[in-house]
C-alpha cells in the first residue's frame, strides 16, 4: 500500500485546517462588518491627530501602513499564538497530538484561514484611508514594498508558531500574555511613527518583532523623506535571518511539545 508523502500530508493539513475558518467567516458577514469597520475608525481617528499637529503628509502614510500590518499582527496573536491552549481546554489537543501530521501544519492552516478577515481589514484600511485623505505613495517602490510585505509577514507567522508552544506553558496565563503584548507591541514597533524615534537601544530591542523592522522597509520604499533607522538592505537582510531563526526555534519548541504529549501526556493532562 502506498502512503502519502510527508510534504503532501503538511500541504492537505494546511488546507483542512483553513477551510474551515474560511468558510466561517465568510458564511458569518458580521465577522466581516466588525472587523474591518471598526479598526477602521481607529485608524481615521490617528489621522487626524496627525492633521491637527499639521505633521507632515508622510506622516499619514505611517498611520495607514501600520493600520495594514496591525491586522496580522493580531492575527498571530489570536489565530497562532493562543491557540493550542484553546485546543487543550476544548479536548482537540490530543487528537493534534496522536493525528499523523506536523504541529506546525495545524497551525499555518488556522491562521491562513484566518488572514482572510486580516486581509480584507488590511485592504479596507489601505484603500478607505488613502483614498479619504488623499495619501500619495511612491509607485516606484511599490513592487519592491509588496516582497518586503510578504517576507515581513512569514517572519511574522513563525514567530507565532513559537509563541503558539510558549503561550501553552503558560495554561491559564496565556489569555492575560496576549492582551498583555498588545500595546507593547503598537510602540515597539512604530506602527504610527517612525521607529527612529524610539533610539538605537530601544528601537534595536523593538527590531526582534518582524513588524518593526519590515514596516520600516516599507515605508522607505513608498514613503520617500521617512527617517531611516538602518539601510534599506540591512532591514530586508534581518527580516530574512528572522525567517530563519523563528522557523528553527518554533520547529525545536513543536517537536517538544510533541514529544512532552505523547509519550509523558504533561500537556493533554490537566490537574484537577
Amino acid at each position: 500500500m502506498s502512503h502519502p508523502s510527508a510534504v503532501r500530508i503538511f500541504l492537505k493539513t494546511i488546507v483542512a485546517r483553513a477551510f474551515p475558518r474560511f468558510v466561517g467567516s465568510y458564511r458569518n458577514r458580521t465577522w466581516i462588518v466588525t472587523e474591518t469597520l471598526l479598526p477602521l475608525i481607529g485608524t481615521i481617528a490617528m489621522i487626524y491627530v496627525y492633521r491637527a499637529l499639521h505633521a507632515p503628509a508622510r506622516y499619514l502614510g505611517f498611520v495607514v501602513l501600520g493600520g495594514v500590518l496591525l491586522a496580522f499582527w493580531q492575527n498571530v496573536i489570536w489565530a497562532m499564538a493562543t491557540q493550542f491552549f484553546w485546543d487543550r481546554g476544548q479536548g482537540n489537543l490530543e487528537l493534534f497530538a496522536m493525528a499523523p501530521t506536523s504541529l506546525a501544519a495545524i497551525l499555518l492552516g488556522m491562521a491562513l484561514g484566518g488572514a482572510y478577515l486580516s486581509l480584507t481589514r488590511a485592504v479596507t484600511v489601505l484603500i478607505v484611508v488613502s483614498v479619504l485623505f488623499g495619501v500619495a505613495y511612491s509607485t516606484s517602490g511599490i513592487l519592491p514594498a509588496l516582497g518586503v510585505f510578504i517576507l515581513t509577514i512569514c517572519a511574522l507567522y513563525c514567530l507565532g508558531m513559537l509563541l503558539a508552544s510558549v503561550f501553552l506553558f503558560y495554561h491559564r496565563e496565556a489569555w492575560h500574555l496576549a492582551d498583555a503584548l498588545q500595546e507593547p507591541i503598537y510602540f515597539l514597533s512604530g506602527f504610527y511613527f517612525p521607529i527612529r524615534s524610539l533610539g538605537a537601544f530601544v528601537g534595536g530591542v523593538g527590531s526582534l518583532i518582524p513588524l518593526t523592522l519590515g514596516l520600516d522597509a516599507i515605508r522607505q520604499l513608498i514613503l520617500p523623506g521617512t527617517p531611516q533607522f538602518i539601510p534599506l538592505h540591512w532591514e530586508i537582510v534581518a527580516v530574512v535571518g528572522q525567517i530563519v531563526l523563528y522557523a528553527v526555534l518554533s520547529q525545536v519548541s513543536l517537536r517538544y511539545l510533541e514529544r512532552l504529549a505523547r509519550q509523558d501526556a504533561r500537556l493533554i493532562l490537566r490537574s484537577t
